[in-house]
């Protein structure tokens, strides 16, 4: 009896102190900090690793996580300075940076945060206009994160960065964006087909202005090549005149030259009434038409006077 008392007893003492070492060994994962109240009272901060307490004296109290954790923001309704009414939700992130003020400087760290991060986007949201929450949203996003850690700093929380997702106007406003943009995008359609036509137009013109000065250009240098034609021509011909005449005079210096050109006349002389009886039915006659030997004695007699001439000439 005796020996099973005494194996009963330890039995029993192994188990207290068991039950005594589990609640006195306490063993924080990584990245977690745990507080520590002695009899109501902070006590101290355990940190990651094996550590021990005093049972029943000592008690976790709140354990918190240091890695950074992301928090949805609810949607929320907020009016810019043009009196505009925007839905807007977000997400923020924030790690604690001291787990004794996050434990004893607010009730719930995470949702006095989110409500922090709420009232300071309507707050920035109310500083702008409505088309510059569109264009501002990392100016946004900087004044949230200014303003949370501002408020937040007695919380041992820190707030990392914070994040607009989507700023849904109302349906009005919807329309009335949609139709601005239309707009916007016919006055450069316009814009850019009454540019095209000008161009075009200029183009034309220039192609006119260039033909026109082509055609000139052309035109004077076909006038230009007709004139020195015609000029060749006339020199060539009086060229050929004057060496007909001179042979014509050299064979009527010779024998018989006389009588030849006599005769030539007559001849001529002859012809050119043939000719205009032919093309008309009336002529005026000269009174001594019958007298053809008369009219070529005067032409000698004149070929004569410019033979003289040319000999005091040459003299």
């Amino acid at each position: 009896m005796e020996y099973l008392d005494i194996n009963s007893g330890l039995g029993l003492f192994f188990i207290v102190l068991g039950f005594f070492c589990w609640l006195a060994i306490k063993i924080v994962p990584q990245q977690q900090a745990w507080i520590v109240e002695r009899l109501g009272k902070y006590n101290k901060t355990l940190q990651p690793g094996l550590t021990f307490i005093l049972p029943f004296i000592d008690k976790v109290a709140y354990k918190h996580t240091l890695k950074e954790k992301a928090i949805d923001v609810m949607q929320q309704s907020a009016i810019t300075s043009d009196n505009v009414t925007l839905a807007l939700d977000g997400i923020i992130y924030i790690r604690i940076i001291n787990p004794m003020d996050a434990s004893y400087g607010v009730e719930n760290p995470y949702y006095a945060v989110t409500q922090l991060a709420q009232t300071s986007m309507r707050s920035a949201i109310g500083k702008l206009v409505m088309d510059k929450t569109f264009e501002e949203r990392e100016y946004l996003n900087n004044q949230i994160v200014s303003a949370i850690n501002e408020a937040a700093g007695t919380w041992g929380i820190q707030c990392m960065r914070y994040e607009i997702r989507d700023i849904t106007p109302s349906t009005t406003i919807l329309k009335a964006m949609e139709a601005q943009v239309s707009s916007e995008r016919q006055k450069r359609a316009d814009i850019l087909e009454s540019e095209g036509k000008m161009q075009s137009m200029i183009n034309i013109a220039e192609g006119n202005k260039k033909q026109v000065v082509l055609n000139s250009e052309a035109e004077m240098m076909d006038k230009i090549n007709k004139a020195k034609g015609e000029a060749e021509a006339i020199e060539t011909v009086a060229k050929a005149t004057a060496i007909s005449i001179e042979a014509i005079a050299v064979a009527i210096l010779k024998n018989g030259g006389s009588e030849a050109v006599s005769m030539s006349i007559a001849q001529q002389y002859i012809e050119a009434f043939q000719k205009l009886a032919k093309n008309s039915n009336t002529l005026i006659i000269p009174s001594e038409v019958g007298n053809i030997g008369a009219m070529t004695a005067q032409a000698m007699s004149i070929f004569d006077q410019m033979k003289l001439s040319k000999k005091s000439i040459n003299k």
